[in-house]
């Protein structure tokens, strides 16, 4: 079966990864190496599985913090990667011709007692909503993805991001990498045998590829967004179809409209 497909890879959600206290999962913190190498190895075995299962073109998209992470040289040489930051694109080079998308390492959005949760930035947001409802980078990401026609197939990560997203596509392959006990604590699976499981349940993904479906989010949509600082609200450049600036619902959380998932990145 060819095909063309993204995985996005993340780094909280992997396995025997925590963090450290205070500080969440940046570049030199304690823990961080070792998200760096078993990121990498899931990626791989997602990769792998889609090659195995007749994949012409894999596209692995390094998206976590400054967006250059990965052991690029660990991956199978077909691969391809995007990575670095600055472009302010969510999936750089993915468009209609790919026929789905891959979720690795991600995390749940801020929920008690989840594993590094948060939306985009711990130390900057407290919550994001979609009509209300809480949403997290998973669902945002996989909406724009959707907005383009593309399928979201899989899904990794701990057991509270893992419920979010049966919640939100449930048809989706899913592998849950740890139990969640805290923000700093859980309990998590052997690195091997998840990597193990990642590589079954893609080639099952891509074998019932048409029972895939894009996440489309009903456009437009209201977006609200809590702060964790009251000078971030105030900063906040988010603007309604008008332009005009998103209102100002409380010191710390700003509410309007946006006619495409995209816009959020491009103000």
């Amino acid at each position: 079966m060819s095909g063309k497909y993204c995985i996005s890879v993340d780094l909280e959600g992997v396995a025997c990864v925590v963090g450290a206290y205070g500080q969440g999962l940046a570049e030199g913190t304690k823990g961080y190496a070792y998200a760096v190498k078993q990121g990498t190895r899931e990626a791989a075995s997602a990769a792998k599985a889609l090659f195995d299962s007749g994949a012409d073109e894999v596209l692995i998209w390094d998206c976590h913090g400054s967006g250059v992470n990965l052991d690029y040289d660990k991956f199978d040489p077909r691969c391809r990667f995007a990575l670095g930051a600055g472009s302010r694109i969510r999936f750089p080079g993915v468009d209609e011709s790919f026929d789905g998308v891959l979720f690795i390492g991600y995390h749940a959005y801020d929920t008690p007692k989840a594993t590094l949760a948060h939306a985009y930035s711990s130390s900057t947001f407290v919550s994001h909503k979609i009509n209300g409802k809480e949403i997290g980078e998973l669902q945002l990401d996989a909406a724009i993805a959707g907005k383009r026609g593309v399928k979201t197939i899989f899904v990794s990560s701990d057991n509270v991001c893992v419920e979010q997203a049966k919640e939100t596509f449930p048809w989706a392959k899913t592998v849950v990498t740890k139990d969640c006990l805290a923000w700093n604590n859980c309990i998590s699976r052997h690195p091997q045998t998840v990597c193990d499981d990642i590589y079954n349940s893609v080639k099952s993904a891509v074998a019932n590829i048409n029972d895939m479906k894009p996440y489309v989010i009903k456009t437009p949509f209201e977006l609200s967004v809590t702060y964790k600082r009251i000078e971030y609200a105030q900063g906040c450049s988010l603007r309604n179809p008008d332009n005009t600036p998103f209102e100002t619902v409380d010191a710390y959380t700003r509410k309007g409209i946006l006619a495409d998932p995209e816009h959020y990145f491009q103000f």
